[in-house]
């Protein structure tokens, strides 16, 4: 439930159409001035509703101390949600390559993550009078135990949707076509931010705690890897992949190269630091639980009498 108001901003967003004049396009000195920010109905609506509604959840739910950090999570995703559609970045997307793979990063090493932490459900349901919150409750509990779901949101199959997306859009006509159509741009975003939600709530959102760590640890790096070897040949290609910027980076005082080299370097560095961190922190969770998990088999194991 967590994420289906965020998705609607994503969806509902319109970025600068081709048609657009470079004048239209953010300028040195100005960018972040007023008529660069986004404030389209659709995309404030959702946000603002989201955060009504998770503030009345918490506030009903209690316990706010306990519950600190999930709320700091969600937070801080909301803020990272809202700062990569309504501050100027969005608008720079259209200048500058680099500036969209920004814009991506934010969605899919912030936004998601930080909103799969989070576990943002069951708080939104406290924001509903009880009859519905058990009715809504009931629907998405059974969509979790869905026999599709659940295969499409086990690490696996986290790992190749994500993959998938990730290189699948980079793919030259595809990326020059999210530029080109206020649709298939809105289809890229939505995409991102879906694979990454599903991707890190496979790693350790909601029921995840006793999936296999050691999995984790495996997919996690695999896609440092896959993702830094996309961010690498975009760093270090010769080629320009999207001539759609050729006309545009100009105005920001980059070549095209220059700016795809930033954008590649800006996918390579942060995504492997995130990943790498993620890797980690999964690795000493699963020695954790395997340590736990082999103390209290010993324990069982005991002879009657004896103690540890």
């Amino acid at each position: 439930m967590s994420p289906l108001l965020p998705i609607a901003a994503l969806l509902l967003h319109h970025p600068l159409g081709v048609d657009e004049t470079l004048e239209h396009l953010p300028q040195p000195g100005s960018l972040w001035a007023a008529h660069n920010w986004t404030w389209e109905f659709s995309i404030v609506f959702p946000l603002v509703v989201f955060f009504v509604l998770y503030v009345v959840g918490a506030v009903r739910r209690g316990n706010i101390r306990g519950l600190a950090w999930r709320h700091t999570a969600a937070a801080t995703g909301w803020l990272s949600l809202a700062f990569a559609l309504i501050t100027p970045l969005h608008r720079l997307g259209d200048a500058l390559f680099s500036a969209h793979m920004l814009q991506h990063e934010i969605l899919v090493l912030l936004a998601a993550p930080l909103l799969a932490a989070a576990q943002c459900s069951v708080t939104l349901l406290y924001a509903f009078p009880l009859a519905w919150r058990k009715t809504l409750g009931g629907i998405f509990s059974d969509l979790q135990h869905n026999g599709i779901i659940a295969l499409l949101t086990a690490p696996l199959a986290a790992f190749l949707i994500h993959a998938f997306v990730l290189w699948g859009w980079h793919i030259p006509y595809l990326y020059e076509a999210s530029v080109r159509s206020d649709l298939v741009h809105a289809f890229q975003h939505i995409s991102f931010f879906v694979s990454g939600l599903i991707f890190w709530a496979a790693l350790y959102g909601a029921g995840r705690s006793k999936m296999g760590y050691g999995a984790g640890v495996v997919y996690v790096f695999g896609t440092a890897v896959h993702c830094g070897a996309l961010g690498a040949l975009l760093t270090f290609s010769s080629v320009i992949w999207y001539p759609i910027y050729e006309s545009r980076t100009h105005i920001w005082s980059l070549t095209p190269l220059q700016d795809q080299q930033l954008g590649g370097l800006l996918m390579w560095v942060p995504s492997s630091l995130v990943f790498i961190a993620a890797g980690i922190w999964l690795f000493v969770q699963w020695l954790q639980h395997s340590e736990h998990r082999v103390v209290h088999s010993s324990v069982h194991d005991l002879p009657a009498g004896e103690e540890a």
